[in-house]
């Protein structure tokens, strides 16, 4: 079959051979998926494997049979697949279709890709946080040991000139697409209509107006099942619904690909896994929803936050090419056009709204301490990357100068995602007979089950009764023979029924993967608190509330309060710490005790933030360090409620501060460290807690020398640029002293007769000449005549209107005609003739 692709295959091939990268920008339906790696393939013009990377495993299986059946093969021969949890490639396999993790465990283990040729990034536009990985990997392996590796980076919406900036010696070639009609017809919600309103209305009016099969883009499952429910109800029983989402099990799947049988139609509910790279075989009408549910990761929590997004111009341009696939098609938008438009171009990178500690386990085991060391289109957030590292640290697999640890070693090779490869590898050095326990949590955690239950222990009971779909075991199958291969007979005859599924054991060994997530309840509530200091909380009538303590697998942080927790084990606290004793410990704490006003020194048993027991210690054990952080940490939460205006500061130190601000502000004399109120409220303990040594109540910060506080933020140099550049005064020609008013985004005033600026022709300057002082000029009576930040102008401009005034309001006193080169004064004109 011809595909638009065709036509620019032999400048691809030609390309490909001559340059190390090249690009290819083809829309959806040109076969860049399809079409080019399988004329690889039958017309080889490279000696080694081709990598062909998918980001999702649902069309890297699909693409790998479609490709087989063109050569008449079966997968595993010429084309071969990797996914996690299956492989079939073998000797002959020429063409290996990866998903993304898999690739970057391949190049972990072998750098320079023996054997390898080409590696394809397809629909990189998605720009997975595994696809800027692998590709940030590739070019360095391309760079300083492959230099005949060649890279071949697609997509169909590609941001085209920030990728040419990443690879500029890259070959740039383009394909056309289909030129199927796609008709689009925007139907926005009303203000009083719900999605699932909107959206089976618009599948009835299709399936009443329009031919074909209807592919519907929801944002995620619960909205796929509650639209199902609908439609089964009110659709023709002829019209097949059928679901597609990515915890779907195989078959599923494929009954939602495939086409649908002769003369009858079907409605395919999908989530955005059928945007990219899938052909569903009949699609005439995509109906878009406009939304998509993305997780955004929050670095001062830790947590996640899941979030139903309108989606971006490129995302609604790859769904409603669906359409037009394979014939002419239509498109209706839920939304309006105007709302389309003020969407971003291109999504949010997943490297800047993702938790980044796989990211940080990756660079560890590849050897590269500074993640700029590496090309990435978009760099990964330096505070989001330190974050993760601190996480990896508290899991045991970081040193504290970020070196893989033998735990993080072990980590490293298991290849699932950080936490639960700490629980595995621990298992693994600790208690190898624990590792089909571990290898059932580690398969339900990966994929988690759609359940109503939030107890964790239901799933592992389901799981064990074998009411769950078959891939659960074969992964942990799968993890079994990868963790402990010399017992693979064992593990072939293991009876799933006879491992013990206690609570107290699954906790011990999920403590090793959630170290920051034993929850403490908050008294007779659904609240808990987290080892990591967050709150979360349960909904109100769920049975598990009724436990004292959990060990939180999954929550998803809200819009305010505490986190909602979705999944969870009860704990028993006791029964841990006999078993993890190093966890647990008695610790001297010092805090403000709101209500005494004072300093008191505690013996707490903690784990992590959750204190446990507690009992009085003397006040001998407040250390000087201690008191001083406490009272720093009990003065900021005062200052977040009150504002920094709070502090006790004398008038010339908040002058001092608006001085060294304005500084900032001006960009002179620095470099200044953050003089804005929330910065100086959060970081009191870095600049007053040092002077607290004498302090013992808040209500005696009115005695600290506060221009000597400041002095030690600000530092010795800008102090003394401030006294030399802002001074605080300004001294007249007669030897008068007026004080220098500064103001935050105001010009530095002074107010002072205009007698005694004769004789000056320009306005007083500050900050090395770059702000020029706010004259307020006065009358004799010193009532303000004039403001003026250009005294020349003044001399030579409105001094006329006000000499003339002045002359018949106060006689007594010399206006003269040329004021710029008068003597200044203040005495009348009798009191000058008699001196």
């Amino acid at each position: 079959m011809s595909l638009p692709i065709d036509a620019v295959l032999d400048a691809l091939r030609s390309a490909l051979q001559q340059n190390a990268q090249v690009i290819l920008k083809a829309p959806p339906g040109a076969g860049k998926s399809t079409q080019l790696p399988l004329s690889l393939v039958t017309h080889p013009c490279f000696d080694g494997r081709i990598i062909l990377l998918e980001p999702r495993r649902l069309a890297a299986r699909n693409i790998a049979y479609y490709l087989a059946a063109q050569l008449g093969e079966s997968v595993g021969e010429r084309i071969g697949f990797r996914v996690r949890g299956e492989s079939k490639v073998s000797a002959q396999t020429r063409l290996e279709i990866v998903t993304e993790g898999v690739l970057t465990r391949m190049l972990q283990r072998d750098p320079e890709l023996s054997g390898v040729s080409l590696v394809i990034f397809d629909e990189y536009h998605e720009r997975s946080l595994h696809a800027d990985t692998a590709l940030a990997f590739c070019l360095e392996s391309q760079m300083a040991l492959r230099d005949d590796l060649h890279l071949l980076v697609m997509s169909a919406t590609l941001d085209q000139q920030a990728l040419q900036d990443l690879l500029p010696d890259a070959a740039y070639i383009e394909s056309q697409g289909r030129c199927f009609a796609v008709d689009i017809h925007y139907r926005p919600l009303s203000a009083q209509q719900y999605l699932d309103e909107a959206l089976e209305r618009a599948v009835l009016f299709a399936s009443q107006n329009y031919q074909g099969s209807i592919l519907v883009f929801l944002p995620g499952t619960g909205e796929i099942k509650r639209l199902q429910q609908r439609l089964e109800a009110s659709l023709d029983r002829q019209i097949a619904i059928c679901p597609l989402y990515g915890q779907l099990d195989a078959k599923a799947q494929q009954a939602a690909i495939a086409p649908a049988p002769s003369n009858q139609r079907k409605v395919v509910l999908a989530t955005n896994i059928a945007e990219t790279s899938l052909t569903i075989e009949g699609i005439e009408v995509v109906i878009d929803s406009g939304l998509e549910r993305r997780a955004h990761w929050d670095a001062k929590s830790g947590i996640s936050q899941l979030k139903t997004v309108s989606i971006a111009q490129s995302s609604a341009e790859q769904r409603a090419g669906r359409a037009g696939r394979l014939m002419p098609g239509h498109c209706i938008r839920l939304y309006s056009e105007s709302h389309l438009q003020q969407q971003a171009k291109v999504p949010m990178p997943e490297i800047l709204r993702s938790d980044l500690s796989q990211l940080a386990l990756e660079l560890a085991q590849w050897g590269c301490s500074d993640a700029s060391e590496l090309s990435w289109l978009t760099q990964p957030p330096a505070a989001h990357l330190s974050q993760a590292q601190k996480q990896l640290q508290q899991l045991g697999a970081l040193t504290h100068n970020l070196q893989l640890t033998p735990l993080g070693q072990r980590m490293s090779q298991i290849g699932t995602e950080p936490r639960l490869a700490a629980m595995l590898a621990q298992a693994q050095h600790e208690a190898p007979n624990a590792l089909p326990l571990c290898a059932i949590i580690t398969a339900l955690l990966e994929d988690p089950v759609k359940q109503a239950s939030s107890n964790f222990a239901t799933q592992l009971h389901l799981f064990q009764q074998q009411k769950l779909a078959p891939r659960y075991r074969q992964r942990a199958q799968q993890l079994l023979q990868q963790l402990a291969p010399k017992q693979q007979v064992t593990w072939q005859n293991l009876n799933w029924q006879d491992i013990v599924l206690r609570d107290d054991e699954c906790a011990y060994w999920l403590s090793y993967a959630f170290t920051d997530r034993l929850a403490l309840k908050r008294g007779d509530s659904h609240r808990y608190q987290l080892a990591s200091g967050q709150g979360a909380q349960l909904s109100q009538d769920d049975p598990l509330s009724q436990s004292p303590a959990l060990l939180v697998l999954a929550l998803n942080q809200t819009q305010q309060g505490d986190s909602r927790i979705f999944t969870a084990l009860p704990c028993n606290i006791e029964a841990l710490a006999q078993r993890k004793p190093q966890a647990f410990d008695w610790q001297t704490v010092v805090f403000w005790h709101e209500e005494k006003g004072a300093l008191i020194a505690e013996e707490q048993y903690r784990y992590g933030q959750l204190i446990l027991a507690r009992k009085p210690a003397p006040s001998s054990a407040m250390s000087t360090e201690a008191k001083q952080q406490a009272l720093a940490q009990a003065l900021s939460k005062q200052l977040e409620k009150s504002g920094l205006s709070a502090l006790p500061m004398t008038e010339s130190a908040w002058q001092k501060l608006t001085r060294a601000r304005c500084a900032a502000h001006w960009q002179a004399g620095g470099p200044w460290p953050a003089l804005d109120d929330a910065a100086l409220i959060a970081n009191v303990d870095t600049w007053l807690a040092p002077f607290l040594t004498q302090i013992n109540r808040l209500s005696q910060l009115a005695q600290l020398e506060w221009h000597s506080v400041l002095d030690s933020y600000l530092g010795w140099d800008q102090v003394q640029w401030l006294s030399r550049e802002l001074p605080t005064h300004f001294t007249s020609a007669i030897g008068h002293r007026y004080a220098i008013v500064y103001h935050e985004n105001q010009p530095p005033c002074l107010s002072l007769r205009l007698q005694e600026m004769y004789g000056q022709s320009q306005t007083p300057m500050v900050a090395e000449g770059k702000q020029a002082v706010m004259l307020e000029l006065l009358s004799p009576a010193q009532r303000p005549i004039q403001r003026t930040q250009d005294l020349a102008g003044f001399w030579q401009g409105s001094y006329k209107e006000v000499q003339k005034e002045m002359k018949g309001r106060y006689p007594k006193h010399v206006w003269p005609d040329d004021p710029a080169h008068h003597q200044p004064s203040l005495k009348t004109k009798r009191q000058q003739q008699s001196s």
